[in-house]
């Protein structure tokens, strides 16, 4: 999931549905936390300024691009035709999802980031204050475990049950992919070992404002604990009431938080990077955020680890003969609801397919809750593209490194497109695994890269909440074998205490033989000569009574 990219002015409290840093549309909802949103203005520019560089305009329907036939129906994409036929700009302007924010939302970003180092918990209570029309002090910042309870109390029946399911499957899923320790003997009497220890506390974003998101709780809490964190700290904008959403309070109790605080957008990821008089600091911060979110775990990722960069949601669907199209579009429209910058393509191998799914999209967009959002999304950054050939399909989705990736093709070809994919957040496996349903309840993370970042970054894990402990013993039979090799390393290297460390433990080449037969030879020879009255000397040594005064310089032995 992913949360907004949107909107704020200097309202208070609502955040956007888009940039969600996961994969379900981080929003925080429509209004805009000043120093948390990026102004539709500031989206508008981007996209005029990135045409105005020459890549294609959204091509309205009935103007469908010849590559691929006839006349098409009326839905705006920005990209339509053969993947062959697509142009260097083209390709480049499709898979360049870059999530890096513009320079105004640096800019307030930094400078809410300096404002918590500086003035701590003062700074968050008057944020509280300016953004979200809270009144709170820094006591009141933590958010009493009473509050928990009451809004647990109060929570619809069916949700309740909603949200148990899905804390247990996450539970499950994370649980058998726990890492675990390993030693290997790379040579005898040489083991290394490698030991996951998980982190000592952790903090949690979970967007709020007008729209609350408590499947942001579980996706980041519970794997935290699964994978043994002693901690685990939740941050959530507060509401006028100075408390977060009841939903996500509800949330948090049933995963079993530590903490809570009533903190949101930028000036929440400075404090727990930070820490201040009441907020504790963390190891990592993880969980979808807006574009301010996004670009404060950015900016205090020198100091505090994080999961990865986040952007708006994104989805791409290969989509054969068997697939229903009206499914395909479907989890289009779904995904391209996010947020205007949503990311949304199909691939369809053949042209029928194609044209079956933008017939789809047209009948389902404008009956769309969200229509002018989808329709924003769609052509600004939505395409429906024809392959050939499977195996040019699972290519071009490897390029584009989508967040998630819909395999809606026969079940035969899903194996074999799966074996040649590489960059994806989460693949669904068939049209019925339904986007919606990895997003909430089958177990798997919706924290995911976006941007294309899927090429190097992978979801939200039991992993992300560990760090490895290395380990190597070396036994005396081993450290001989190894000294000479290390030595002559350390010297090419220009190490010479390095090498006299390894050295240390070198053994005569011929296993010390030969010095022991010198040793047993010079205790015989010195026997013999006290047998005979005399002296052993050593080459060099000059006998006890040499120059004893007698001018004659002793008596030799």
């Amino acid at each position: 999931m992913t949360a907004g990219s949107g909107a704020r002015g200097a309202g208070h409290g609502e955040e956007t549905d888009g940039y969600r840093g996961s994969g379900m549309g981080n929003g925080e909802d429509a209004g805009a936390r000043a120093g948390e949103y990026v102004s539709a203005a500031v989206a508008g520019d981007l996209r005029a300024a990135e045409a105005g560089a020459g890549v294609p305009a959204p091509v309205a329907g009935g103007e469908r691009d010849g590559a691929t036939g006839a006349e098409g129906p009326s839905v705006a994409l920005r990209f339509r035709g053969r993947v062959a036929a697509l142009g260097d700009d083209e390709r480049r302007a499709l898979c360049d999802r870059a999530t890096s924010s513009d320079v105004v939302v640096r800019e307030r970003t930094a400078a809410i980031v300096r404002r918590v180092r500086a003035d701590g918990d003062a700074a968050l209570v008057a944020m509280a204050r300016e953004f979200d029309g809270a009144e709170l002090t820094p006591e009141r910042l933590e958010v009493p475990r009473a509050e928990w309870r009451a809004a647990l109390e109060d929570i619809d029946a069916g949700l309740r049950r909603a949200i148990e399911r899905t804390i247990a499957n996450v539970r499950t899923v994370h649980a058998a992919f726990r890492p675990k320790a390993t030693e290997v003997e790379s040579e005898p009497g040489i083991v290394v070992g490698r030991r996951p220890d998980p982190l000592r506390r952790v903090g949690v974003y979970a967007p709020g404002g007008r729209a609350a998101y408590p499947s942001s709780v579980i996706m980041g809490v519970v794997p935290a604990k699964v994978a043994g964190v002693e901690e685990v700290v939740l941050c959530s904008p507060p509401g006028p009431d100075g408390l977060p959403s009841a939903v996500v309070l509800a949330a948090a109790a049933l995963a079993d938080v530590d903490r809570v605080f009533a903190l949101g957008g930028a000036g929440a990821i400075a404090a727990m990077a930070y820490g201040t008089a009441h907020v504790p600091r963390v190891d990592r911060i993880v969980g979808p955020g807006n574009a301010y979110v996004a670009e404060a775990k950015v900016q205090v990722s020198s100091t505090c680890a994080i999961d990865s960069p986040a952007g708006p949601s994104e989805l791409l669907v290969i989509a054969d003969h068997t697939a229903d199209p009206v499914v395909v579009a479907r989890e289009l429209v779904a995904q391209a609801e996010h947020d205007p910058m949503a990311a949304v393509v199909c691939v369809a191998v053949g042209d029928e397919t194609a044209e079956q799914v933008e017939a789809a999209l047209a009948d389902l967009v404008p009956n769309a809750e969200r229509r002018e959002i989808v329709e924003a999304a769609l052509a600004g950054q939505g395409a429906v593209l024809v392959a050939q050939t499977y195996d040019e399909a699972a290519a071009f989705a490897s390029d584009w490194a989508a967040e998630h990736l819909l395999l809606a093709i026969g079940e035969p070809e899903q194996k074999m497109v799966l074996a040649r994919l590489r960059n994806a957040g989460t693949i669904f496996l068939g049209e019925t695994s339904s986007v919606a349903f990895g997003d909430y309840m089958t177990g798997a993370n919706h924290v995911l890269p976006t941007g294309g970042l899927a090429r190097s970054y992978s979801g939200l894990s039991t992993l992300d909440f560990v760090r490895w402990t290395t380990y190597q013993r070396v036994s005396p039979q081993a450290a001989a074998k190894l000294a000479y090799d290390v030595g002559r390393f350390a010297d090419a290297e220009g190490l010479p205490g390095h090498a006299a460390a390894a050295r240390a433990w070198e053994k005569p080449r011929d296993g010390g033989r030969t010095r022991l037969k010198a040793r047993a030879l010079r205790k015989r020879l010195r026997e013999i000569a006290a047998e005979a009255g005399g002296e052993l000397l050593e080459l060099g040594e000059a006998p006890n009574d040499a120059g004893d005064g007698d001018g004659a310089g002793g008596t030799p032995r």
